[in-house]
């Protein structure tokens, strides 16, 4: 016997909520405040010589919003965690990926991106290290990830 199609009670999802007309950007993501450190603490870090508890802090920190949103606060981070990465020797550079984990990775392969696209002296084969330390330890898969990302840093 055929039964009653009807009927409506057997739609237990409401697929009008994927509508391409309801869809709206990670607002809530974009809302959140953002957590700002001293430029004074993070060159203290450094003048003591704990460029990695540095790095780590300016990562956790970043400001990852879509594209176009809150520059100045980007901007700022942008210009410390470049001038954390520069100070970095060559020799250090495994003791503090090593100390990273996987998001923090993506977020620093962001940043050296974002570097490569305001070149300095000597800064791009800087970056260049940094980016080759980093593809190392996290793969391909951290280059995809930032590559395809939207939020931005």
């Amino acid at each position: 016997m055929a039964k009653n199609t009807f009927s409506s009670e057997f739609r237990n999802i409401d697929v009008d909520q994927y509508n391409e007309d309801n869809y709206k950007d990670e607002d809530a993501a974009d809302a959140q405040t953002h957590i700002g450190i001293e430029e004074s603490t993070i060159i203290s870090l450094m003048n003591q010589g704990n460029h990695a508890e540095a790095l780590k802090m300016l990562l956790q920190t970043a400001p990852m919003t879509s594209k176009g949103r809150n520059d100045q606060a980007k901007e700022a981070h942008l210009n410390l965690v470049l001038k954390v990465l520069l100070a970095v020797n060559k020799s250090q550079m495994d003791q503090i990926i090593t100390v990273l984990d996987s998001t923090m990775l993506d977020v620093l392969m962001k940043y050296i991106y974002r570097g490569f696209e305001r070149p300095s002296e000597n800064s791009s084969a800087i970056l260049l290290q940094w980016h080759e330390k980093v593809y190392n330890v996290a793969g391909v898969g951290c280059i995809v990830r930032v590559l395809t990302d939207r939020k931005r840093v």
